[in-house]
């Protein structure tokens, strides 16, 4: 497999809090994952061409303001596909680790793709939307949903209820990680010999995973703590990813979905 890491959606700029980090654009970092059986997987889908196009009709007009998102075409999950060399129709598979408006916006530019999303996080985008965080305009084309219950599953790493999504290898997998949504999860993707965890916004920047003490970005947690679903659980599972990162460093490397430093050492290495 080949793994792409993707910004597939600028958003305000941050300042740093650590020496030596330039200022940078909130991201959405996604996956696109080249597979030799099951065509283009993509993890988390960003901000679309929809979005882009009309603003106003896609996104909340609060959300747009408080975040101000680039909505540069180029940077949509879809044309980044395109100048691959791909077509849209390649894409099969989409794995969300939930429905929030900037992980979900581009699923119509993949109108054929299998979403996989946990059950939970779906039943609460259909009943709460249209809000804030969940856009029908992002859901309209009727995707063919793949949904997971949670609590059954398998063990990983010390995270229960895992789910392998239906049609993809063992090398996919969706871990629960409630808190900032109903069903919230991270996607592991195994990546030769250890395993990438997208951790969604399970947390927010990558000094909350620091091993003496959490560091978190003092605007990035003012959106987390607003818009989180359960505190408790949360701040349990970011403590969770902590003692991961700690203890399995050497076979599984975490990220989070809107930290451009974290973005920086994959698409950047070295630097």
């Amino acid at each position: 497999m080949k793994i792409h890491h993707l910004n597939c959606g600028s958003m305000r700029k941050l300042e740093p809090i650590d020496d030596g980090m330039p200022s940078a654009h909130a991201v959405a970092h996604c996956l696109l994952v080249e597979t030799d059986r099951d065509g283009l997987v993509l993890v988390e889908a960003g901000l679309g061409l929809g979005d882009v196009r009309d603003p106003a009709g896609s996104l909340a007009a609060d959300w747009t303001e408080m975040v101000e998102p680039v909505l540069d075409p180029a940077e949509t999950a879809v044309r980044q596909v395109e100048r691959l060399g791909y077509a849209p129709a390649d894409v099969r598979h989409v794995l969300l680790t939930h429905l929030d408006v900037d992980h979900s916006g581009g699923l119509p530019d993949f109108p054929g793709a299998r979403v996989h999303v946990l059950e939970d996080e779906l039943t609460a985008a259909l009943a709460e939307a249209p809000s804030r965080r969940y856009r029908p305009a992002h859901w309209a084309h009727g995707p063919r949903w793949e949904t997971y219950e949670t609590g059954a599953g398998e063990e990983w790493f010390g995270f229960g209820g895992v789910r392998l999504p239906h049609g993809l290898p063992a090398d996919f997998l969706l871990v629960p990680l409630g808190g900032h949504t109903a069903g919230h999860a991270a996607v592991a993707v195994r990546d030769g010999g250890r395993w990438l965890l997208h951790a969604g916004d399970a947390y927010f920047y990558h000094g909350e995973l620091r091993a003496d003490e959490p560091q978190p970005h003092p605007l990035l947690d003012f959106v987390q703590t607003g818009s989180q679903v359960d505190a408790e659980l949360r701040l349990r599972n970011r403590d969770r990813l902590r003692a991961l990162v700690r203890d399995h460093a050497d076979e599984v490397e975490v990220f989070s979905a809107h930290d451009p430093w974290e973005l920086r050492r994959f698409t950047s290495p070295g630097e």
